[in-house]
């Protein structure tokens, strides 16, 4: 495509600094379990369901739309198209309303209805494909209608500057800086591109000057690839069933998942994480997405290691996105019923760490 207008250009990226601007930085939820006081273990929720479409994607919406203006990618009549569950696009859509651009989302067939809702009242389009025709779909689309495919899962890593610039790193340590443990153990994500987790781990390499004893786990769904090549490396592994848990597990290895920059990865099962959510609404008094669940089950587990090792320290993990774009299904139980998601065993569990502080995934 020719060179975008410059002026043009210069005005959208105006915008998107503005609207940035304007917005608060996400909220750090301090999390006083008992049993984990005890152990003098502090646990934390970066709280990214405070960005004003919802969720942590927010931040890479508007890097992508960045890096897009910046490389000459985007003009002023370029349409946008994404391949995306649901978050990214919802943020996406608001970023191209805010710069009068057309917004297209290819989603999977089963995307939640409030987010695609969410994506329409931002005034994006919402083309609906089986999950495993998602990328071919999107690349097809920005070809037949010369726009511009944003592509998430290639450029979620490079998009975002992780060295600064008020990335996730690093307001996160340094909302944590007067907290009694300053400097956390663990950082605990889960990944769906890979850019948050690219964000993290690189910031911690980068500032070993006082983040050397901090670790990142990664926290996997079933039915998502990411575990399996962290421990194999085989770039090659694809699945043919798609994680159950909206945001986050690929079938297939994608290009912005780093595994090097990773200390540890563990697979959750779907059940586990969504009797978290449940766990969670009670003692938080809100709803959150299942991704939040798998990141508080592998945080919870990490922290029972903490209590066995006596060790005391931090942990810091992500509240992704609101539990009510989950109405009709994480939080409905004839679809928990009909996907043979019993979540009471996990529950059980759940409420039995408040006692004795041990959660394990396998017996």
């Amino acid at each position: 495509m020719p060179a975008p207008d410059r002026l043009w250009v210069a005005e959208a990226i105006r915008r998107i600094q503005a609207d940035y601007q304007r917005s608060a930085d996400t909220h750090l939820i301090r999390f006083d379990l008992p049993i984990l006081s005890r152990h003098g273990i502090h646990l934390y929720f970066k709280d990214e369901s405070t960005h004003p479409t919802g969720s942590l994607k927010h931040r890479l919406a508007r890097s992508l739309f960045l890096y897009g203006l910046c490389n000459g990618l985007i003009g002023p009549d370029t349409p946008i198209i994404e391949a995306s569950s649901g978050s990214t696009a919802i943020s996406e859509a608001y970023f191209a309303r805010l710069l009068g651009l057309r917004f297209i989302a290819v989603v999977p067939e089963h995307t939640a209805g409030e987010k695609l809702a969410q994506i329409a009242f931002y005034g994006g389009e919402c083309h609906k494909v089986p999950a495993t025709e998602l990328y071919t779909a999107a690349e097809q689309l920005a070809r037949d209608l010369n726009g511009h495919y944003m592509d998430q899962f290639t450029y979620a890593e490079r998009a975002t500057d992780w060295r600064g610039n008020n990335n996730i790193a690093e307001s996160l340590f340094g909302q944590m800086k007067r907290e009694p443990h300053p400097i956390p153990d663990w950082i605990v994500v889960s990944a769906g591109t890979g850019g948050t987790s690219a964000t993290l781990g690189r910031y911690i390499h980068y500032r070993p000057d006082y983040l050397e004893r901090t670790r990142l786990c990664v926290a996997d769904p079933e039915h998502s690839v990411f575990e399996t090549y962290y421990r194999t490396g085989d770039a090659s592994l694809t699945l043919k069933a798609s994680s159950r848990i909206e945001g986050i597990g690929r079938p297939r290895v994608e290009p912005s998942f780093q595994r090097a920059v990773i200390d540890r990865m563990m697979t959750i099962p779907d059940a586990l994480s969504l009797a978290g959510i449940h766990w969670l609404h009670a003692h938080l008094g809100r709803r959150c997405g299942g991704s939040t669940g798998t990141n508080l089950a592998a945080t919870l587990v990490l922290a029972s290691e903490m209590i066995a090792a006596g060790q005391q320290g931090s942990l810091v993990t992500l509240i992704c996105d609101p539990g009510e774009r989950y109405l009709d299904t994480y939080y409905n139980p004839d679809w928990l019923a009909a996907q043979g998601l019993d979540l009471a065993p996990w529950g059980k569990r759940l409420k039995d760490f408040e006692t004795h502080g041990r959660l394990a995934i396998a017996d």
